[in-house]
């Protein structure tokens, strides 16, 4: 493939910039002031003046949710400070949580200032070994507390939410932790478990849990669960797996329970490989907590993930089984990616991000070798990032933050999605070896430190004939994407010999920024399909190639499913594509093809009847499980956002037949994918009635076994769509479930489904307040009922 250069003189004034930057900041360090949150300053002050930092806790955690969780906080570092300004620790409302603090063996005045504690300079030595004592009650906010369980999630500046500490990330620290908690709760945290101790005679007196201390870890990744758990252990290629988990269906855990010890196993395997490292943190446990907030939580040695992401139904997709082999993939990369070298600030925090998913990609390759991993790669990034790229509102990959209670916002498909498809052109640049060598060098430089992105593209420079720093300014510094556009021209007379094609580049904002990436076009002719390589590194390109033969019946200018953009197609190609792209024989160029004209569907060239039409004829023809899974989610899109009222009731049945025929034609996970996509979309009167008899058991799905979590979203979906007998149906329904868990998030989001306009607006006013999004994992699945609703209120249903 051609290679990508680009001038030297931009990247290097990029990171000279940096480096006087980063410099210039550090020596000018002076008395921040003291605001909400952490800021720059602050955590500049700190970074100069503190270091070797060991935290010891001990938590007393009560059984009852509303009581609260007390301790003391043994705190010893070196501090350095000529100038003898106050410490400054972080502890969200210490004037009413803070009991007693001593520096160095002796009672100190303490004062607080919006998130902190500060400690009189005065208490301390200046170039010694200090020690800070607090006696504390700690605080809700971060410790998520349920009836029979409590588990921590401090990222990525909440531990000083419920913790006096210093919450930044380069500011890292051991952990030594001890936990007394009822008798017959578990507990796991970061650190190995020592012991675990009886309570002695005392009334009301817990069981002692002690962890060892823990390597150097930033403060949003300390984190400990205690609760009512089962532990299932495992051993693979010599090490001990730990599963926290609370599921009640002994069944379910067994058979799911090999297939996460084994992709743990072989996640591990992989990166140990890769990076010539060992696995850095000693021990390997991980809770499955049922609301958790978030598909995972990469905590070394105490991995938290949402239950419902690897304890599996029986009628689960290929969808959810690959999902799950991601999210452990992702979670156990940020051992080395995060973990064991962190970002400097959280303005890199989409360094640790995507390099997880980015080797999440890779690690799954050998657990699913039916599987079309180019294709997944695509499915799995490109649609949700171009979802933010093609608004205004896009933010770039890396962006600046001045305050770390602002770092919740740069989480978002732009670092999640987007920053893996930039990494891959990246190794591509580089080649896959050097960029590995790389890694490796990175690694193993800044192993349980700190690094920044100009930290690695330093490294990768060495590497590379490209200007990697000029590279980076535009596709990681900026936001947005390249409109990319191909124009065939046909000479009169000429026959084929006279057909030349330009492709080219420009910036939608006006502001003359150029993309340079490889793609690969595709010209369908009646006889053959020609891929032709095409280096887009200046505004445009133009070819005279011979395997150009005249006007093909259209073209696929990111046929490669790596290049990123808004490929706009000629209304030609769009028209050709759109009737022939179901019979085309690559799977990818089928995902690709379908992903195009879904943004010339958004932009209005495409009519939504005419594409609904063309998904079904699609899904007709689709035998990868993958791409019927996007098609069934563009029906779903398409059917209830894009649709005109009466369109829709137009075509009701006729979609609700497709799907169901899919599904009755369909073998294995791709039935189950069908039914999830049919279920969601019933709008007809005979179809909700069908949904009842399958909710009763009067009708059974051949060659389905439908789990419990499947009959609660079939109770759910009866209700929103306003059957006579829904609220009785719920009722039934609510009898039925007997995991406390499921049972808690059903009737949790009960009030959504009531047939009185009153309780479903409160509950929904009730989300919009922080408190009310405490437990918003257990809303997950809400927006689909949502949209039922809304074209409930606008006819006549059911």
């Amino acid at each position: 493939m051609p290679e990508l250069l680009l001038p030297r003189s931009l990247g290097a004034a990029w990171l000279g910039s940096a480096l006087v930057v980063q410099m210039g900041c550090m020596a000018a360090v002076t008395r921040p002031a003291l605001q909400a949150g952490v800021s720059w300053e602050l955590a500049q002050l700190r970074a100069a003046t503190l270091s070797d930092i060991e935290y010891a806790y001990r938590l007393t955690v009560p059984r009852a949710r509303d009581t609260p969780v007390t301790g003391t906080l043994v705190a010893e570092f070196e501090w350095s400070d000529d100038r003898g300004r106050d410490l400054v620790l972080d502890f969200k409302d210490a004037t009413e949580r803070v009991r007693k603090v001593s520096a160095n063996g002796a009672a100190v005045v303490w004062r607080v200032s919006d998130d902190h504690l500060i400690v009189p300079a005065a208490a301390l030595d200046s170039g010694q070994r200090n020690e800070v004592a607090v006696e504390f009650a700690a605080g809700d906010e971060a410790l998520n507390r349920g009836d029979a369980f409590l588990y921590t999630l401090f990222v990525p500046d909440r531990a000083h939410f419920s913790l006096p500490l210093f919450d930044q990330p380069n500011l890292k620290a051991r952990f030594s932790l001890t936990l007394e908690v009822p008798t017959d709760w578990e507990a796991v945290a970061n650190g190995e478990a020592l012991d675990r101790v009886l309570p002695s005679p005392q009334p009301g007196a817990g069981a002692i849990h002690r962890f060892a201390v823990t390597e150097p870890i930033p403060t949003y990744l300390f984190a400990f669960a205690v609760g009512d758990f089962q532990i299932t252990t495992a051993r693979r290629d010599g090490r001990t797996f730990r599963m926290f988990h609370r599921e009640t269906d002994a069944e379910k855990v067994a058979r799911n329970g090999d297939a996460i010890f084994d992709l743990h196993a072989a996640a591990l395997a992989w990166l140990e490989d890769y990076t010539q490292i060992p696995y850095p943190f000693g021990k390997f446990d991980f809770a499955l907590l049922p609301p958790f907030q978030y598909g995972g939580m990469e905590h070394p040695g105490a991995i938290f993930y949402r239950e419902s992401s690897l304890l599996l139904d029986e009628s689960a997709t290929q969808d959810q089984f690959l999902g799950r082999a991601s999210l452990i993939a992702h979670e156990t990369a940020h051992m080395w990616f995060g973990d064991l070298v962190t970002m400097n600030w959280f303005d890199d925090v989409w360094t640790k991000e995507v390099f997880a998913n980015f080797m999440a990609a890779k690690i799954v390759h050998p657990s699913f070798p039916e599987v079309d991993h180019d294709l997944r790669f695509f499915l799995a990034h490109y649609d949700r990032a171009y979802a933010v790229d093609r608004t205004a509102g896009a933010n770039p990959i890396r962006q600046p933050l001045d305050n770390l209670r602002e770092a919740g916002a740069l989480y978002g498909p732009i670092i999640y999605q987007k920053a893996p498809i930039v990494m891959r052109h990246l190794e591509r640049l580089v080649g896959e070896e050097s960029f590995r060598d790389g890694l490796r060098e990175y690694l193993d430089t800044f192993r349980y430190g700190n690094a920044t992105w100009p930290d690695l593209i330093r490294i990768l420079d060495t590497r590379s004939d490209t200007d990697l720093a000029a590279w980076s300014a535009v596709w990681v510094e900026e936001a947005g994407r390249p409109l990319v556009e191909v124009l065939v021209e046909v000479a009169e007379g000429q026959g084929d010999r006279g057909t030349t094609l330009t492709v080219s580049q420009r910036d939608p904002d006006g502001r003359g920024r150029l993309w340079p990436q490889q793609l690969e076009l595709l010209l369908s002719y009646d006889d053959e399909d020609v891929r032709i390589p095409v280096a887009l590194t200046t505004a445009s390109v133009t070819l005279d190639d011979g395997a150009i033969r005249g006007r093909p019946r259209f073209l696929v200018p990111n046929a490669a499913g790596i290049e990123y953009g808004r490929f706009r197609l000629d209304s030609h190609s769009r028209d050709g594509l759109l009737a022939g792209l179901p019979s085309l024989g690559d799977p990818l160029i089928r995902g690709v093809g379908w992903a195009t004209l879904w943004e010339d569907v958004l932009d209005g060239d495409i009519a939504p009847e005419v594409w609904l039409e063309r998904l079904l004829v699609g899904l007709a023809a689709e035998t990868v499980e993958q791409n019927a899974q996007r098609l069934l989610q563009y029906v779903r899109t398409t059917f209830w956002r894009l649709l005109s009222d009466d369109a829709r009731s137009a075509v009701s049945e006729e979609v609700e037949r497709a799907l169901w025929t899919g599904m009755v034609n369909s073998p294995g996970t791709l039935k189950a994918t069908y039914f999830q996509a049919w279920r969601l979309v019933v709008f007809s009167d005979s179809g909700v009635q069908r949904m009842r008899r399958i909710w009763s058991g009067d009708e059974r799905i051949p060659g389905l076994r439908l789990a419990e979590t499947d009959f609660i979203a079939l109770a759910e979906g009866l209700a929103v769509r306003g059957v006579a007998d829904g609220q009785d149906i719920l009722d039934q329904q609510s009898a039925r479930i007997e995991n406390p868990d499921r049972l808690a998030r059903f009737e949790f989001v009960r009030p959504s489904l009531s047939e009185a306009p009153l309780t479903r607006e409160l509950f929904f006013q009730q989300l919009a307040e922080p408190g009310g999004r405490e437990r918003r994992s257990f809303g997950s699945g809400i927006q689909p009922l949502l949209q039922m609703q809304q074209a409930k209120a606008k006819q006549n249903w059911v």
